[in-house]
């Protein structure tokens, strides 16, 4: 008999998208094939505590509750044995170990780089990007850079730190008035999900616009506003991606923000997006090129802007993206030909795969 592949799924976190995060653990932890894989999961609470046994279902019924039964944890870092120990001292199922991590985490300190720099130096394998791919793909600035270094066409757009705010909003103020204009949009460079996110269409909304975004991190992003349709791909692989037909997003309200994503069930996603197919091409090269750019792993799905006259705009890379049974990235590849559960199979052969290429490198 085959043995099965031990997988542990670590969800939650102390993002502003806690929650999102367990909606979509509860799916892949659905959808895993129980014949292939001994599943394991661990829940961080929005504290930072790490709770072995955390079962995504009860979390969603009880808002995120530790019950008596969840064990305390903390990961050891011994790349020859990595494993989780229980700070009771008492057993855990597989004796702390796995096969492979799925992180299924959203935002800062699950999808930015620090947990993923935590199970390198653990020695674990894990799904998805790098410390690299994963820190650029949260920071819209610096993934911007990058994305125009490969030459990615990108909106116009400034970026303003948090202090710079404190001591010259007014100048700021009318620097982006004047070179980007109106209307814009007002972003936290480091979160997902739309968190923070205002459009601003005076001087007076985007004061208090870029007031808002700085409580969620210490850069801001001010886009120009272009009037386009959004439309998403989806991209799996790690050096060779392949890259599924693009989906369309309708929003409910005037943009796709926080609320429009996950509480008004008012927004569409039509798929296929109806395009003439050299746009299709055009995006499925630009959503190739800009995976490869922020070298991510694994998956990401790719968000562009498309405007009447089919002038093509990247916005961004989500390299773990929200992973429900109706998000985007499943339904895309859903679309193009591959299961939700066949798509967990490929992440988690993926992960392996990066693994030991990873281990081959010579450290010395």
């Amino acid at each position: 008999m085959t043995r099965k592949i031990k997988i542990l799924i670590i969800f939650g976190g102390q993002s502003g998208e806690h929650e999102v995060s367990v909606v979509s653990a509860d799916s892949v932890l659905k959808a895993l094939d129980s014949k292939k894989y001994a599943i394991e999961t661990i829940g961080i609470t929005k504290e930072g505590l790490w709770y072995w046994g955390v079962k995504p279902e009860e979390w969603k019924q009880t808002n995120g509750i530790v019950l008596p039964n969840y064990k305390q944890v903390a990961l050891v870092l011994n790349p020859q044995e990595p494993r989780f120990i229980s700070l009771d001292g008492s057993a855990l199922p597989f004796k702390g170990k796995c096969d492979i991590i799925f992180p299924v985490m959203h935002g800062p300190k699950g999808e930015d780089g620090t947990i993923q720099g935590l199970f390198d130096m653990a020695g674990l394998p894990y799904v998805g990007s790098g410390v690299l791919g994963s820190s650029l793909g949260m920071d819209k600035d610096r993934m911007k850079a990058v994305f125009r270094d490969a030459g990615l066409p990108i909106v116009p757009h400034l970026t303003f730190l948090r202090s710079e705010l404190a001591q010259n909003m007014q100048n700021i103020v009318e620097t982006i008035a004047n070179g980007i204009g109106y209307p814009c949009f007002i972003k936290p460079a480091n979160l997902g999900s739309s968190v923070g996110i205002s459009k601003a269409d005076n001087n007076k909304q985007l004061r208090a616009a870029l007031e808002y975004a700085a409580k969620f991190d210490h850069k801001i992003l001010v886009e120009k506003g272009v009037k386009a349709r959004e439309i998403e791909l989806s991209v799996l692989g790690n050096d060779v991606p392949k890259v599924s037909i693009p989906g369309e997003i309708v929003p409910s309200k005037e943009f796709y923000d926080y609320e429009a994503k996950y509480i008004d069930a008012g927004s569409k996603l039509i798929i296929p997006a109806d395009l003439k197919t050299s746009v299709v091409e055009k995006l499925q090269d630009y959503a190739k090129k800009a995976f490869k750019a922020v070298e991510a792993k694994g998956l990401g799905r790719m968000d562009f802007f498309v405007t009447k006259d089919e002038s093509i705009f990247i916005n961004e890379i989500n390299t773990l993206p929200g992973f429900t049974q109706i998000s985007m990235y499943p339904k895309l590849w859903e679309a193009s030909g591959l299961s939700y559960p066949d798509l967990l199979d490929r992440l988690i052969d993926l992960g392996l795969e990066r693994f030991e290429d990873d281990s081959n490198r010579r450290l010395s």
